[in-house]
């Protein structure tokens, strides 16, 4: 345990050497939060606060809007929206430009082969026998808000984190974190990496001999208020709405019978259970390992869920999405309550925010409001751009892989042919622009040479990194998204997300100035009156503090 410890400090040391210029502090006088607790709920919208505000309780979300700094116009700008994208921008303030995670996977040239984001089999699963803790944060190339926390206090701050999702856990936790925790799939338990913790805590075991996900999938998951509390969404039958395998989409629903198609304790995530577990698995974890106990400031990092992957299931206006919120409201109360008896929010910083933020499905915006979107379907653009290449340059395999939104070129085989790379990375993104719903693609040779950050292509250029990105990347227009013939896709192109900051060291109101994903970091850091990662792109926000 120890000496993984130290192997990790010196990896995230490395990393961050000389990135911790001393820009700026607080006033010294003034004791900063003993504890940090960041709040993200993943596809959260900004309008689920507004919407559901009549039914949520005083303790909770409203408590939030209420007490705390609402910065209005947040925003996460990523050519790829997804929380396996998102979150690493999220804590670490830089775009995947400077962190490297273009994508949940994408090809490595000097390997030829498709990588993963997370996945490690160096590390073995903590907590489980399954295969699902063999993850580290080893591929995130810039340090993390923990890991800047932990060389600032000479490894004496606490950092873990806890999540539904394994990719939301490590990129939260960093690399020298004290426990990073997530829910496995196969057992319901909840895990860890070696890569964090050599043993399995006590307390955690003892967490898991409760079997909580065995209880939950026993229950059935019902509305929390009557049927008629629910207007803010449409009808519980929704026709648009596909549902659980595009055959049940009403209330209730048997989680046992879902759990039994799934094979796997997955469909957790999907309802409010799943973010009940870690909202108690959280708590826990901070009263056993004595987190914001002491002057040294702690981080505590809970990832939430918004139905997870059948978000595209059901949609923002759907009766599902209201419970759940309705659900969630009540575990940030128990939170909230808990951190000011036990701690004090005299003593902590709490942010709420979201690393992706869901979009409206396409079926629903063109049929309910007539608005001009549609559907992609990339499986054909490929087939037909191989057909091109292949009448253009000769027959071979020109196409190596394919990611969202993103053409990685068979560059060995041009080579061997004794053509332009850059060449047919521009008559590739030609092609792709002929397309319906495509917006613009872009071949990779123009990232390299010129300067797009203060262009409409900027969410392109900050999210493309030079040995990871493909050679050819394409946005689709407003309101388009893909559609795969056996691949589930949750798509987003929302880039608003919620941001709000309670406790110490931040003013009470409404605040509408910009505010990007990228400043969370440089301003816990100026709350804590530490020297800010000069590696950070994003600026402290000022307008919030005292």
């Amino acid at each position: 345990m120890q000496l993984q410890k130290r192997i990790n400090l010196v990896i995230a040391a490395l990393m961050i050497s000389g990135c911790l210029a001393a820009q700026r502090t607080n006033n010294p006088s003034v004791n900063p939060p003993r504890l940090v607790v960041v709040i993200n709920i993943e596809q959260m919208r900004t309008d689920y606060l507004s919407r559901y505000a009549d039914k949520f309780q005083q303790d909770g979300f409203l408590r939030l809007l209420n007490q705390g700094a609402v910065c209005s116009n947040a925003s996460i700008n990523l050519h790829v929206m997804k929380s396996y994208t998102g979150v690493p921008t999220l804590f670490t303030g830089v775009y995947p430009d400077r962190h490297g995670i273009v994508n949940e996977s994408w090809l490595d040239r000097l390997k030829g082969k498709e990588i993963n984001a997370i996945e490690d089999n160096f590390y073995m699963t903590v907590g489980s026998d399954s295969r699902e803790g063999q993850r580290s944060a080893v591929r995130l190339l810039s340090p993390g808000l923990g890991d800047g926390l932990k060389l600032k206090t000479n490894g004496q701050a606490k950092v873990f984190s806890v999540g539904l999702n394994d990719y939301s856990a490590v990129f939260s936790a960093g690399h020298a974190a004290d426990g990073a925790y997530w829910l496995d799939n196969e057992t319901g338990n909840m895990i860890s990496s070696s890569y964090y913790v050599d043993q399995f805590p006590s307390w955690a075991i003892d967490f898991n001999y409760k079997k909580l996900a065995d209880l939950y999938i026993k229950r059935d998951w019902s509305l929390l208020l009557p049927s008629g509390s629910y207007g803010a969404s449409v009808e519980d039958d929704y026709v648009l709405e596909t549902g659980y395998y595009e055959k049940w989409n009403t209330f209730p629903y048997n989680l046992s019978k879902l759990m039994s198609r799934a094979g796997n304790y997955k469909v957790l995530k999907t309802t409010p259970y799943g973010n009940k577990m870690v909202l108690d698995f959280s708590i826990n974890l901070i009263e056993y390992e004595r987190l914001g106990r002491d002057e040294i400031p702690d981080l505590l990092c809970i990832n939430f869920s918004s139905m997870d992957y059948e978000n595209g299931s059901f949609g923002p206006s759907s009766v599902e999405m209201q419970d759940t919120y309705l659900r969630l409201d009540q575990d940030i109360a128990t939170l909230l309550n808990y951190l000011e008896k036990n701690i004090g929010l005299d003593h902590t910083l709490v942010v709420l925010t979201s690393a992706c933020s869901a979009s409206y499905p396409v079926d629903y915006l063109k049929e309910e409001f007539n608005m001009p979107v549609g559907f992609v379907s990339p499986e054909s653009m490929i087939a037909l751009l191989k057909s091109y290449l292949n009448i253009t340059y000769g027959q071979g395999d020109w196409v190596e892989f394919t990611s969202d939104q993103q053409i990685y070129l068979n560059r060995e085989l041009i080579e061997k042919k004794g053509l332009s790379l850059e060449t047919i990375q521009s008559k590739t993104a030609s092609f792709i622009n002929q397309f319906e719903g495509v917006k613009l693609a872009m071949p990779s040779a123009d990232f390299e040479r010129g300067d797009f950050l203060n262009s409409q292509l900027v969410s392109m250029a900050k999210s493309y990194n030079l040995k990871r990105s493909g050679d050819v990347l394409y946005v689709f227009e407003d309101g388009w998204q893909p559609k795969f013939k056996f691949q589930r896709t949750n798509y987003n192109d929302n880039t608003r997300i919620p941001l709000i900051w309670l406790g110490k060291g931040v003013k009470n109101g409404r605040f509408r100035e910009k505010a990007d994903a990228i400043d969370l970091v440089p301003t816990i850091f100026e709350i804590l009156g530490l020297d800010i990662p000069s590696h950070c792109q994003g600026r402290v926000l000022d307008e919030i503090l005292w």
